[in-house]
């Protein structure tokens, strides 16, 4: 039971971080979501140090799954969907989170980590960085990228697999490289928020095929 107060008082703080940044900074939207959306990123490593079991964490995600489409289709906390675009990332957020907690929460925790902190921290920095800074800029599927948002997509995955990577092997794999690449291609199909799922399942699946094994 503590162990669950733990993950739920810092789910907390991260909604309360968001709320108050919000207070007083009404125009910054996207940095709100993002704050919510990188925030979450070290759960995992905070759910397995705590050593919460995988069917507890199976059931937790899906319970939080279920409040987040509650909220997308009731809008009870704005914040988290307050996007100019129509997307169902958030839900795909969650159910990704839920399929890797699935595929590698005892078979391979550092595939886990790469796949979700790629998309927690790769793609959420990406859009921070894309839309704060002017420069060149493309079109796939009606979504706008940028070369800036496309380099920190790519840098902020190869940072995370470098590192999952060697904690997992105590050694550098030129795999690194593909599987940062692949991510950053994936990331740039991202009509209705697609991109949160197919990053972290992709990434992570690489990274236990190419990498772990």
């Amino acid at each position: 039971m503590i162990k669950f107060a733990i993950i739920l008082l810092y789910l907390f703080s991260i909604f309360l971080i968001s709320i108050v940044f919000r207070k007083f900074n009404e125009d910054s939207k996207e940095i709100v979501r993002k704050i919510i959306h990188i925030g979450i990123g070290p759960l995992i490593p905070i759910a397995q140090f705590l050593k919460i079991d995988q069917n507890s964490a199976l059931i937790f995600t899906g319970i939080v799954s279920l409040l987040v489409l509650i909220n997308y289709t009731y809008k009870l906390f704005p914040t988290i969907e307050d996007v100019e675009r129509k997307s169902y990332g958030t839900i795909f957020y969650c159910l990704s989170l839920f399929i890797l907690i699935w595929l590698f929460w005892d078979k391979d925790p550092y595939a886990l980590t790469a796949g979700f902190f790629i998309m927690t921290f790769g793609d959420g920095l990406a859009g921070l960085i894309g839309k704060s800074f002017n420069s060149n800029s493309w079109v796939i599927f009606k979504q706008k990228k940028s070369l800036f948002g496309t380099l920190t997509m790519f840098l902020a995955s190869f940072i995370v697999i470098c590192s999952t990577g060697y904690a997992q092997q105590n050694s550098f794999h030129l795999n690194y490289f593909a599987v940062a690449f692949l991510a950053t291609v994936l990331e740039q199909f991202s009509v209705l928020g697609v991109d949160n799922l197919i990053v972290p399942i992709s990434s992570a699946l690489c990274f236990n095929f190419f990498i772990a094994n």
